[in-house]
């Protein structure tokens, strides 16, 4: 069987001894969710907003211990005030997984602008963006990554295309929608 990304992320997790993981939902990170919360060693919390992960990571770091955030992309225009003040002033090591929407295959309108912006916006606050199309890709950025934000206290995201995730579908129903707006 062949490793999967999020094969590859799990074990990079032990392999970096990351010890806190945060994370909104997200059907993309399902599968390295079940994996984190099934194992014991590497505490997971799930957060309502992705700036919360900003200021866990920031906790755990302060605490002694690595962490990671995980979030979808549409979520990372909520965090950029976080990064931008807590991350780069304070100089601690940043781990963003995100996964993209609004890329490759995108059929949701609503995902593309944020998708498109997300690495833009996360190159000029300072991040280190390290795009994953293809599983080596995953394995190399995720490694890189850690070691760049755990060693030399980098902030560094990690954004997961659609090419590896696969992009979702998005119906639109003329009818559907007018009566989701009248109810």
């Amino acid at each position: 069987m062949t490793e999967t990304w999020n094969d590859a992320a799990y074990r990079l997790f032990k392999t970096h001894d990351v010890r806190q993981v945060t994370y909104v939902p997200d059907g993309g990170l399902k599968s390295l969710i079940n994996d984190l919360i099934a194992d014991n060693d590497i505490e997971t919390v799930p957060v309502t907003t992705e700036e919360e992960g900003i200021a866990l990571s920031a906790g755990a770091w302060l605490g002694g211990q690595r962490a990671v955030v995980m979030m979808q992309s549409s979520g990372v225009g909520n965090t950029i005030n976080a990064i931008a003040s807590i991350t780069m002033t304070c100089r601690f090591p940043l781990v963003m997984i995100v996964t993209m929407r609004g890329d490759y295959g995108e059929a949701n309108p609503w995902q593309i602008p944020m998708g498109q912006a997300t690495p833009k916006v996360l190159s000029e606050i300072g991040m280190r963006v390290f795009q994953v199309d293809t599983i080596e890709d995953a394995h190399d950025a995720l490694d890189a990554g850690m070691t760049m934000a755990y060693e030399a206290s980098a902030p560094v995201a990690i954004l997961v295309s659609q090419r590896l995730i696969g992009a979702k579908p998005f119906r639109s129903d003329p009818e559907l929608l007018a009566a989701e707006a009248a109810s």
